[in-house]
């Protein structure tokens, strides 16, 4: 055997955006805003994988009185990390939408 190579499969990188944008305290919850309709069927994180390059799109639920800029840089950094520390792969982008506000 000439070596090893890990494979990941997109819902482990989905996953790992997800328990690290969880992490940063402003967040409430990972998805959409508004009424349940209306984000049925439609994802709440985007991850385009090509080799070691990752690009993530995920929208988030803030908690009330978190100044959001703030807020959506900490997310974005939590993230990049979790992509190069945990699963050695390299953030091209991240791209965080605050959807809404509350629970």
């Amino acid at each position: 055997m000439s070596g090893s190579a890990l494979v990941l499969g997109r819902g482990v990188v989905e996953d790992m955006v997800r328990l690290a944008a969880l992490e940063v305290p402003g967040v409430s919850r990972i998805g959409r805003g508004g009424p349940p309709w209306r984000s049925w069927g439609r994802r709440s994180i985007i991850v385009r994988h090509a080799g070691d390059r990752v690009d993530v799109r995920v929208w988030v639920v803030a908690r009330p009185g978190q100044p959001l800029g703030p807020l959506a840089h900490e997310v974005r950094a939590a993230i990049a990390a979790a992509v190069d520390r945990l699963l050695d792969l390299r953030l091209e982008t991240a791209t965080v939408v605050v959807d809404g506000i509350g629970g």
